[in-house]
């Protein structure tokens, strides 16, 4: 568990271990949930990528790329239990 101090100001400053762990870099934003029993969920802001950076991230060497209507008849017969 990590420690940290509230100063005069009432800030908090997050070292950076838990920077680290979050994935946030400076300038970035973080996300603060308070929950019901007290407690504080942090969590990286999120979304500062570009859809495009997902393209291509399921290709797997010596695989064959399929199109969409390939794609969609497997989900079809997967859904009817026929594979």
């Amino acid at each position: 568990m990590t420690t940290l101090t509230v100063t005069a100001k009432g800030q908090v400053t997050l070292r950076k271990d838990v920077l680290q762990h979050l994935g946030v870099q400076p300038g970035e934003k973080i996300s603060l949930d308070k929950m019901p029993n007290g407690q504080l969920v942090v969590r990286a802001a999120g979304g500062t990528g570009k859809i495009s950076d997902v393209f291509g991230m399921l290709k797997r060497p010596g695989q064959p790329i399929l199109t969409i209507d390939e794609i969609n008849e497997a989900a079809a017969k997967g859904w009817a239990g026929e594979e």
